[in-house]
This record gives C-alpha cells, sequence and structure tokens, in this order.
C-alpha cells in the first residue's frame, strides 16, 4: 500500500487526488459540474451528477498517478456540508434536484420556528443559528415539496442524506447508508452533546427518523467500494471545514485555520470541550476518532472566492480568476469604494438571511481595479468579523491563522488578510488540505499512518504574511466596511 485517495466533493466541481505517505500529491483529477438557479435566492444541483462527475475523477486520478488500485490503503471523503440530497433506496434516484447549502429558499420556515419560540432549543442541542444554511429545513422542504414524499419517507422508501451519504450509498452500491459526526452536526437534527439524532428537533421539523443515516466515525472503516476488481476501504468521512481543520493538523485546542473556497470557514479547534458561542458562531463537531469526539467554533461567510467568480462571469471584468490581483494591484487603494458581497445574505456572525450584495462609495473616477481591490477587501473584512466574535467566545487570543483553499495563493488577499487582522498568516506548501484531511481521516483508521504526530509532521509552510499596513488605514478601512454592512442588512 503506497498511497491513499481522497474525494474532494465541492460546491462547483468534483476532484479526486491520491497522496503518498509524506502528504505529498501524486495526482489531482477536478470536473466542474453545473449550477441550477431555479429562481431567486435558489440554488440545486443535479446529484447524479455530482455522482457521475466524482466516479469519473476517481478513475482518472488513479490513472493519471500510475497506481493500481491495490495499491490504495483507503479512501476518505470530504464533501460540501449542508447540500440535501433525497433519494429512493430500492432505485437510487434522487426524487428531485439536490438543495445547496446556499439556497435561501426556507428563511421564512427558520423566521417561523424563531417565533415559534424553539430558537434556544436548536441552539442547545446542535449548536447552530436557525438558519436556512443548515441541512433539516431543506431536507423538510423537500418533504412537503416532493408528493407522497414523507408517507414515502415514513415507510422506509427514502434515505436522505448530505453528499457524503450520497457518495458512501453510491460507491457501495447501496449497501452503506451513513454520515459522519462532522455532518451530523450541519442539519439541525442532531444533538452534538449526546451524539445521536433527536427526537424533538425531528419532530419539530416533521424528519421521519426513518430517512435518517446511521452514525459512524470520521476516522473508521465504514464499508468499501471495488475498483478494478479491487476492494478499497471507505475509511474516512467529514465535512470540508473540519476535513481541512484536521489536514492543517490544527489538532489541539486553540489552532485555527480559513479556508477560502466558494466561502470562507473559520474553525478553531476546542478540544473536548463544545464551547457554548455568545457572539452567533457555531459551535460544531470537528470530528470524531478513537472514540473521542472533538469540537470546534466556526464562522462562515457565505460569498469568499465566489465574488472573483461574480468579477469574472457576472461583471466580465476579468477571464480568469487568477487575474483579479493583478487587477487590484493595478490601483493603490480602494478608491473609496466598499463592497458587501452578501449575494445569499450574510453568514456569522450577522446571521441575516435578508441581507443582499451592494456596492457603496463609487464615483465617476472608480474603475475595474478598485472594484477588485474592494472585492478582496471584503473577503478579508468578513472572515475579520468572524476572527473577532472567535476570540472573544473562545477567550483565546489568535497567535497566528492557517491558511488554505483555491484563494489562499492570492498574495494580496493573504496580505490584505494578515493586515485586517493585525496577526500572522501562514500559508503551507500544499493548499489541498480539505483532501488531505480526508486522506489522513481515512489513511489512520486503516494504520497507514500510526498516530496524529505522524501526520502532523507532514506539515510545511509555504510562506508567512506579517501586517504591514498602518493601523490608521485598518481602522478606515474597518471603519468603512461596518458601515457598508449596516446598510445592506434587510434588504431582501
Amino acid at each position: 500500500m503506497s498511497c491513499v485517495l481522497a474525494l474532494d466533493q465541492g460546491t462547483t466541481s468534483s476532484r479526486a487526488i491520491v497522496f503518498d505517505r509524506a502528504g505529498g500529491v501524486h495526482a489531482v483529477a477536478q470536473r466542474e459540474f453545473r449550477q441550477i438557479y431555479p429562481q431567486a435566492g435558489w440554488v440545486e444541483h443535479d446529484a447524479t451528477e455530482i455522482w457521475a462527475t466524482q466516479s469519473g475523477v476517481l478513475h482518472e486520478a488513479l490513472a493519471k498517478a500510475g497506481v493500481a488500485p491495490g495499491e490504495i490503503a483507503a479512501i476518505g471523503i470530504t464533501n460540501q456540508r449542508e447540500t440535501t440530497v433525497l433519494w429512493e433506496r430500492a432505485t437510487g434516484r434522487p426524487v428531485a434536484n439536490a438543495i445547496v447549502w446556499q439556497d435561501r429558499r426556507t428563511a421564512p420556515d427558520c423566521d417561523a420556528l424563531r417565533e415559534a419560540g424553539h430558537e434556544a432549543t436548536f441552539a442547545a442541542k446542535t449548536g447552530l443559528v436557525l438558519d436556512a444554511y443548515f441541512s433539516g429545513t431543506k431536507l423538510r422542504w423537500l418533504l412537503d415539496h416532493v408528493p407522497g414524499a414523507r408517507e414515502r419517507a415514513r415507510r422506509g422508501e427514502l434515505a436522505f442524506g448530505t453528499v457524503d451519504s450520497w457518495l458512501v450509498w453510491n460507491l457501495t452500491g447501496g449497501r452503506v447508508h451513513a454520515t459522519d459526526p462532522s455532518n451530523a452536526s450541519r442539519t439541525l437534527l442532531y444533538d452534538i452533546h449526546r451524539g445521536d439524532w433527536d427526537d424533538q428537533l425531528c419532530a419539530l421539523l416533521d424528519v421521519p427518523r426513518e430517512v435518517l443515516p446511521a452514525i459512524v466515525p470520521s476516522s473508521g472503516v465504514c464499508g468499501s467500494t471495488t475498483v478494478g476488481g479491487v476492494e478499497i476501504p471507505i475509511a474516512g468521512l467529514a465535512g470540508d471545514q473540519q476535513a481541512a481543520l484536521f489536514g492543517q493538523a490544527c489538532h489541539a485546542p486553540g489552532l485555527a485555520k480559513n479556508t477560502y473556497g466558494t466561502g470562507c470557514f473559520l474553525l478553531m479547534n476546542t478540544g473536548a470541550n463544545a464551547v457554548e458561542s455568545s457572539n452567533r458562531l457555531l459551535t460544531t463537531v470537528a470530528w470524531k476518532r478513537g472514540g473521542t469526539t472533538e469540537y470546534a467554533l466556526e464562522g462562515s461567510v457565505f460569498i469568499g472566492g465566489a465574488v472573483v467568480q461574480w468579477l469574472r462571469d457576472g461583471l466580465k471584468l476579468i477571464r480568469h480568476a487568477r487575474d483579479v490581483q493583478a487587477l487590484a494591484e493595478s490601483v493603490p487603494d480602494n478608491g473609496g469604494v466598499v463592497f458587501v458581497p452578501a449575494f445569499a445574505g450574510l453568514g456569522a456572525p450577522h446571521w441575516d438571511a435578508y441581507a443582499r450584495g451592494a456596492i457603496f462609495g463609487l464615483t465617476r473616477g472608480a474603475s475595474g481595479g478598485h472594484l477588485a481591490r474592494a472585492a478582496l477587501e471584503s473577503i478579508a473584512l468578513q472572515s475579520r468579523d468572524v476572527l473577532v466574535a472567535m476570540q472573544k467566545d473562545a477567550r483565546i487570543a489568535l497567535a497566528g491563522l492557517r491558511v488554505d483553499g483555491g484563494a489562499a495563493a492570492n498574495d494580496l488577499l493573504m496580505q490584505l488578510q494578515a493586515d485586517v487582522l493585525g496577526t500572522t498568516v501562514v500559508r503551507p506548501k500544499v493548499l489541498e488540505t480539505t483532501a488531505l484531511g480526508a486522506a489522513y481521516l481515512a489513511g489512520l483508521a486503516v494504520g497507514f499512518w500510526n498516530d496524529a504526530r505522524e501526520v502532523a509532521a507532514n506539515w510545511q509552510v509555504d510562506r508567512i504574511f506579517e501586517p504591514s499596513m498602518p493601523r490608521s488605514r485598518v481602522e478606515a478601512l474597518v471603519g468603512d466596511w461596518e458601515k457598508a454592512i449596516g446598510r445592506s442588512k434587510g434588504w431582501a
């Protein structure tokens, strides 16, 4: 056994990466799939397309790496977390499109649950806020709107899952219907303290327990799949942000990372202590391994790298996402332009489902360069909002922030992040830490790696960004940002 295979199923693409024992990348295969927008605020995926692209890149990555299936010690899966799939057990066919984590259609349902006085119950049991972001209200919407779905679910004919469950079901030919605690903790249906689905929460959302997957450890063999006639164990499951926390070697309380993907997700390990947030952050399961559950504080920014995609696809300001840095560096500052990219509402710590994107401070002198710079600043400033709240909750001053994700390769963004945080930003040599975390969780389960210390030793620094912007300028930037955020709220 020379390698571990990670399946990284993201919001816009499916990827497969082959890692060696040193955590090095042998091969990467990636395929994008359709984003479906039926109406304003709705985002869907075709789950069959997710499976087809993920299955395709699995084989493509092995071929690129020149690795035989028999050389793969285990498969680890990491996934976009709250995206909701509902399918028939008998046929394996989805009964509707998957509802994506960005989708806002259930915001009124969350309002109604709050008005009925249930917010404290959900917060105490799940560590989450009542928001359309999470899977529970999406599942209820499907059960309400697909004809006969709730009755079929009660009869055990339908299966619900986040994308990890959907992949495991397909990889095992329908033999295994499972999820892990890191994904279960994002559903509004799981008690993170007891470590099980909760009957009261299921009743509040009118979700039959018969539709729910079994809960298995994040690191442990839960099934197997056949590739080229060889049985390969599926031994790691983790939501993408928890996997990145593990891949960044943030294995001890107080260590934190920020992933710059479609959104931005800042997580801090809090160990065996499920820290209750008083600043509207999420308390979530980091992972369960070796019989122990560890927790994290999380702040979710809905639109991170996606704002650069919008500059590319919506405004046609750039041809490639990587071009945004040069455009932003064509001007010395933002020229007074402030960009709040609340395309899908605002996440932590604001939690305003009705906020919308807005650009302030435009004059005739404003250019594409100013807009590009303001867009990058918006990513750094949203992450700052989360980190300020996180440090208050955890009562820990951050010594440095570990970063990963596609946009972490942008030097200007990383420097802006260090500047507005006033702390060191550390970028590792391997940015594929989400997939790497899934690989580590799988490899540890089958003895490919001995312990967490061994995988942590693989982590290496690429570059360190130190704060350099004058504090007066940072304060002005933050002041304008807070004013703009206030004006974007409650728009819709």
